[in-house]
């Protein structure tokens, strides 16, 4: 484990979980779903999505045109990229590193900076001797009784396996398992008896998954679920994808 602290905060990141953040503890309360290595690895912590985030369809996609097929973590659905259940190496300086599982190759970098009001995790995804898509974001299960304020003025609207179709129509209201766009202001957290932490990011999609009783998640991400079919970022040698996310606190 790598322990952080500032006056106010205490951060846990674990190397061998997916490198995921395992606690964020402000001002006595802890803000996330903590757990252990022997939970289920897509319910717990806060952890980096890479090399895509959210699903891939049927674990399916073309690039370059050839066609590739990825594990079903979710069937009949790929889901939350190669990286979030195996161990990443701890760096020199600090940083995480660990190579990306999967035809393209690669490597994702990850970095952590706790200041005395906000923590900023860092993600690079870096291409291996070839062009290959890539996608990053972050999974963070915040527990209840948190509160959160969101508006966004756009949501895609979902197939019936809950794939994004690429329309963009009007939020709807909660429930949510969605993704969305042109947020209005910055998503807020509010612990009762607590601190209040907004989150910000260079990732320009949100998905926001509130359905669950004892968490929510609010997960900023650098295109839609199921990007490599609709939007497919490139990242080529020598200019890796670079995403930021915080969370700041008064």
């Amino acid at each position: 484990m790598i322990e952080l602290s500032v006056p106010g905060a205490d951060v846990v990141v674990s190397p061998r979980d997916g490198g995921r953040l395992a606690s964020l503890r402000i001002e006595g309360h802890e803000l996330l779903v903590t757990g252990t290595s022997s939970d289920h690895p897509m319910l717990w912590g806060a952890f980096p999505m890479v090399p895509w985030a959210g699903r891939v369809a049927h674990g399916q996609f073309t690039f370059d045109g050839e066609t590739y097929e990825l594990p079903l973590d979710l069937p009949p659905h790929a889901i939350h990229g190669t990286t979030y259940q195996r161990p990443w190496d701890v760096a020199d300086d600090g940083s995480l590193v660990i190579a990306l599982d999967w035809p393209f190759g690669g490597h994702a970098v990850q970095r952590f900076d706790l200041g005395d009001h906000g923590l900023t995790c860092t993600i690079e995804v870096h291409a291996g001797d070839r062009p290959m898509p890539a996608q990053a974001g972050w999974h963070p299960w915040f527990a209840r009784p948190v509160e959160l304020r969101f508006s966004a003025r756009s949501m895609y609207a979902r197939d019936d396996e809950g794939i994004p179709t690429g329309v963009l129509v009007e939020p709807t209201e909660r429930p949510w398992d969605d993704c969305f766009t042109d947020v209005v202001a910055p998503p807020m957290l509010i612990v009762p008896g607590g601190p209040t932490v907004t989150l910000t990011s260079t990732c320009d999609h949100w998905v926001v998954y509130t359905e669950p009783e004892h968490a929510l998640c609010v997960e900023p991400q650098s295109g839609p679920p199921d990007a490599f079919h609709a939007i497919p970022q490139v990242v080529l040698p020598g200019q890796p994808l670079v995403e930021t996310m915080t969370y700041r606190w008064a």
